[in-house]
């Protein structure tokens, strides 16, 4: 495991699990959010963005947090370890309501309220990103997948490193 990449829902835990799989593996980690939104909620070009990824990319070691689907295949293809929290959307829901007022180290502000908008996208996420997920997951290529599917599954795997 050198480059590892995490995928899945916003709520489902990916930025605390890539803290703690960064903690127990020493990879540098990087947070696709933290690269993309500026502190004033802007964001950066998708240009730079995607220069910004390729860098890190060509690295020998990482972990990438973040779901990003116009990125995933480049992702993919650079990464030999994908983890997809795959958690059930009343989880994922619950993960948000959870950290608002929290800060976040994977974000540049914090969130203060419920974003009506977010919440439908994050309600129609399996809908939309699950058969892009699935058709990248059919050719493995060696890759090592693994696809947890509660905070149990979660905990346990990293209990178990």
């Amino acid at each position: 495991m050198r480059r590892v990449m995490i995928i899945g829902c916003p709520g489902a835990g990916k930025s605390t699990f890539a803290r703690a799989l960064a903690q127990k593996t020493g990879l540098p980690l990087y947070s696709l959010d933290r690269i993309w939104h500026r502190p004033d909620r802007t964001h950066i070009s998708r240009e730079e963005f995607d220069r910004r990824l390729a860098e890190i990319l060509s690295g020998e070691r990482w972990i990438i947090d973040g779901h990003y689907s116009r990125t995933l295949s480049p992702r993919f293809s650079a990464c030999d370890t994908l983890f997809w929290l795959d958690l059930p959307l009343s989880e994922c829901l619950a993960g948000i309501r959870a950290r608002i007022g929290q800060p976040r180290p994977d974000m540049p502000w914090q969130e203060t309220e419920e974003d009506p908008e977010f919440i439908e996208y994050v309600r129609a996420f399996d809908a939309e990103n699950r058969p892009k997920i699935e058709a990248l997951l059919a050719n493995p290529a060696g890759k090592d997948i693994r696809i947890l599917h509660s905070r149990a599954e979660v905990d346990a795997y990293l209990a178990a490193l």
